[in-house]
C-alpha cells in the first residue's frame, strides 16, 4: 500500500468518526427536543388539573416557576448543542475536503504510473520495430 493510499484510508476513517459524532449530536438534540415537548405536555396537564381543583390551583404557581426553570435549562442545552453541531459540521466539511485532496493525489500517482508504463511499453515496441527493420534490410 502506498503512502497516498494510507492517507486516503486515514482520511476516510476521520470522516467516519466525524459522521458518527454528528449522529450522536443529532440524537442528543432530538432527545432534548423530546424532553421539551414532554415538559410542555406536563405543563398543560398540570394547568388542566389546576383548573379542575382549587387545592391544586394553589400549587400551580410554584409548579409553573419550576417548569420555566426546567424549560430554560433545556433551551440552554439546545443552544449549546446547536453550537456543537455547527462546529462538528465545519470539522466534517474540512475532513471531506482533505479526503478529496488525498484521493486526487492518489489518482494522480496512479495515472502517472500508467503513463510511465505505457511510455516504456511504447519504447520497447519502437525498439523491436527498429531491430526488425534493421535486420530485414
Amino acid at each position: 500500500m502506498s503512502w497516498a493510499q494510507s492517507l486516503v484510508k486515514l482520511s476516510t476513517y476521520e470522516v467516519e468518526v466525524l459522521q458518527k459524532r454528528m449522529g450522536e449530536i443529532a440524537q442528543r438534540r432530538h432527545d432534548a427536543e423530546m424532553r421539551l415537548l414532554m415538559l410542555e405536555a406536563e405543563g398543560e396537564a398540570e394547568a388542566a388539573n389546576a383548573r379542575a381543583s382549587a387545592e391544586a390551583g394553589m400549587y400551580h404557581i410554584g409548579f409553573q416557576e419550576g417548569l420555566r426553570a426546567r424549560r430554560a435549562a433545556i433551551l440552554a442545552e439546545l443552544a449549546a448543542l446547536a453550537l456543537e453541531e455547527q462546529g462538528a459540521r465545519d470539522a466534517l466539511n474540512g475532513a471531506f475536503e482533505e479526503q478529496k485532496k488525498y484521493e486526487q493525489v492518489a489518482e494522480d500517482i496512479r495515472l502517472t504510473r500508467l503513463r510511465d508504463l505505457a511510455r516504456r511499453d511504447s519504447a520497447v515496441m519502437d525498439e523491436m520495430g527498429l531491430r526488425r527493420a534493421a535486420g530485414g534490410r
